[in-house]
Formats: structure tokens, sequence, C-alpha cells
């Protein structure tokens, strides 16, 4: 990228985050971002308000990123966007946002847990919103203590088919949308998915966030896109899959359809399948050894040196 256009893309990033991400320190408190300062994107008149219930977060029409900073002195560089899952009707932030983004922070990881919008503006709006988070968060690697090589998204059942989106789509033209951000790399550098929607058609669909996403009859086009075992290629990111045989709600099939895709392209995988845990298990106890699915995703981090402090 020619020098004039990183000034101008760091500067801009800077402007969006400097009045709340303090130049000294750490930051007690959590700290949430604007994703779109500028406007968000495909705004319409008569959306939202929005609506938090029970720890859930429904009607989402200005989405932000809560930035989860380490339990530790200093960060590892390593950092994960997170975002919550929901069948792209409401979110889980409670659960499988800030949970999971405490756990991170446990192991040295700078964690931002993800609000995006969902079916009040559907397709493309949460591809957007991903990989506009992975933009900013690139842009902004050195004020959060964070490596630019060293950012993952995470993502549990729709969430997880958002983030298997931005790991499939990062380059496509819909996820991009004039901003000069665009510029920025929008590609993970790793992907871990909790029984994660996959696919868009056939028996092992979930129906309620494909009609989320894409509308009570979607295209062709529109399935195909989104059904991400048919997007894989070679520059997929290494990729974790959690799943559990007793799903009823998204079937495992839809992780074994991913890392099938996987291995054919060659991406580096492993996928961890439990007998017993329900959909939605988040970090709960009491589901046997699928309970101790943060202990394997650790060791997963851990070998491919995502934990190693940076240098």
């Amino acid at each position: 990228m020619h020098a004039s256009r990183r000034t101008t893309l760091h500067a801009i990033g800077a402007g969006m985050l400097a009045a709340a991400i303090p130049l000294h320190g750490r930051a007690a408190a959590s700290t949430v971002l604007p994703l779109w300062p500028e406007g968000v994107p495909g705004m319409r008149a008569g959306l939202g308000p929005e609506q938090t219930e029970n720890g859930r977060v429904s009607q989402v029409v200005d989405p932000d990123l809560t930035v989860y900073l380490p339990a530790v002195d200093r960060p590892n560089g390593t950092a994960v966007i997170v975002c919550p899952g929901g069948g792209y009707e409401r979110l889980s932030m409670d659960r499988e946002g800030e949970q999971t983004a405490r756990w991170l922070t446990t192991l040295g990881v700078t964690a931002f847990v993800l609000k995006y919008r969902m079916r009040d503006f559907g397709h493309p709006a949460p591809l957007q919103d991903v990989l506009r988070a992975v933009r900013l968060v690139r842009s902004e690697a050195t004020r959060f203590g964070v490596r630019p090589d060293r950012i993952g998204v995470m993502g549990s059942s729709a969430g997880g088919h958002l983030a298997a989106s931005a790991g499939t789509l990062f380059d496509h033209r819909l996820g991009r949308t004039g901003a000069v951000l665009d510029g920025v790399s929008a590609r993970p550098d790793f992907l871990m998915l909790m029984y994660p929607v996959i696919t868009m058609d056939g028996p092992a669909v979930h129906a309620g966030s494909r009609k989320a996403l894409l509308g009570a009859t979607p295209s062709p086009a529109d399935i195909a896109l989104m059904s991400l075992e048919r997007q894989v290629t070679a520059r997929t990111p290494p990729t974790l899959l959690i799943h559990t045989q007793a799903d009823q709600a998204v079937p495992v099939e839809n992780s074994i359809l991913f890392y099938q895709a996987l291995t054919r392209a060659k991406v580096p995988a492993e996928m961890l399948l439990f007998e017993q845990g329900s959909h939605g298990m988040g970090m709960r106890d009491g589901l046997g050894t699928a309970s101790l699915w943060p202990r394997r995703a650790e060791e997963w981090l851990r070998a491919r040196g995502l934990l190693d402090r940076a240098g």
C-alpha cells in the first residue's frame, strides 16, 4: 500500500478512536467504539429502537465494538472479534459475547464484542459490519497493543456463520461500502467457530437464520454465496470448529461440511465434536466433556503460537 494512503487510513482510524481509547495505560472498564461514526450504510427510516432483554439485544441500528482488555499486565498481541449468536434475530450478548470475551482476556487476548446488524437490515449488512470490525482493529493495532497479523474472529451459532463469512468473503465487493477503511485488509488471521450455522441449503440448514438474513424467498445466488462451505479457498484462515451431536437447533453437519471444505482446500483446521452439549451452551458446566472446550481451545491457540507474548 502506498505510504500516503497508509497515513490517511491511520489518521481516519485514529480520529474515530482517539476519544474512546486512552493513549496511556489501560481503562478498568470496557470501552464501546462506534463501528460507523461517519454514518451507518443503508440506514432507513423507521428502524429500531434497539431492544435489550435478559442479556439479549435486538433491532440493532448502530453497530459497535465493546473492547475487553487483557487481564494481565500487558497483552500478548492477539486480538479476537467475538460475534454472539441469535439466529440473525437477536444477539446473546451476555452468554456468547461478554462471557467469551472475559475468558479470552484471561489468556492475554484483547477481545472485541461485535454488536452487528441483523434481520432489520438483512444481507449484506452483517457482512459489512464484521469486515469493518476487522479493518478497524487492524488499522489501529498499535493503539490496542495487538499485532495486525494476529486478529481472529470467533462466533457462535449465527455469529459463527458471520465469523465464517469474514473468513471466506473478506474480499467480496458486498463487504465494501466505499469508505477509506475499505483499503485495509479484512481477512482474519484465524477463526474459532462454536456450533456455527454454515450452510443455507439442504437438510442441515438452520431455516430461521436463513430467513432472517436472506428473506423468506432468497435467490439461488444468495443461497449459494452464503452457503459458506462453498466459499472456502486456500486463503481461508486456519480454523477451529466446536460442535456437539446433541445440538438439536443447528445440526453438527454444518461444522462437518465446513471442515471438509477446509480439508479439500488444504487449510489448517481442527474440529472438536462432543457427544453432549445443547445448542447455545456457551461456557456452561455440567455438559460432560463439552464443558472442557475452553481448555481445548486454549491448547489450539497456544499450539498456533497465538498466546505467545508478542516481541
